[in-house]
């Protein structure tokens, strides 16, 4: 498939439960489905409800019965102190296996990156995990440096109930 037999655009409310089998897929690939919680209502109400706190991108292919969705991206906007601007954050990114190697994690990738410019951001960052061989080299080739000497720090579940409590 040439890479231009695609159709890139913003997901809907109506995508949620394309949303939800996308995300499943990536979870499995990166055998993280214990964690996923997401339903198509929690993404409604995260991407479209009444404070939107983050915005995703589909790509979709022609199918038999109508275009497929064959990947998206999903990412928000932080901020950049040293910068004093916005950066745009890509939370996740994913092609469905069948669909790799066609150009369509690019065209999500350069999407986002003319996204940020379009918006004035300084930054446009993502984190991968260090055992995605395939992915690091894609993203380099891409450009991206990855940042050897930043970690991330995640506090979830009971240990922010417990960080947050008010004393």
């Amino acid at each position: 498939m040439p890479a231009t037999d695609f159709v890139l655009r913003p997901a809907t409310s109506d995508d949620c439960e394309t949303l939800l089998a996308l995300i499943t897929g990536l979870a499995e690939y990166e055998k993280l489905t214990h964690l996923v919680e997401a339903t198509p209502e929690k993404l409604r109400e995260a991407l479209f409800g009444p404070r939107p706190h983050a915005e995703a991108v589909l790509v979709e292919v022609p199918g038999t019965q109508g275009p497929q969705a064959v990947g998206f991206a999903l990412f928000f906007h932080n901020f950049s102190t040293f910068l004093a601007k916005p950066g745009l954050y890509l939370e996740d990114l994913y092609v469905d296996p069948a669909w790799r190697g066609h150009g369509l994690g690019k065209v999500l990738l350069k999407h986002l990156a003319a996204l940020a410019v379009e918006r004035g951001c300084g930054r446009f960052e993502w984190s991968v995990l260090d055992w995605n061989t395939p992915s690091i080299d894609f993203y380099r080739a891409m450009g991206a440096d990855v940042m050897p000497d930043w970690r991330i720090c995640r506090v979830t579940g009971d240990a922010l109930a417990k960080l947050g409590a008010t004393e």
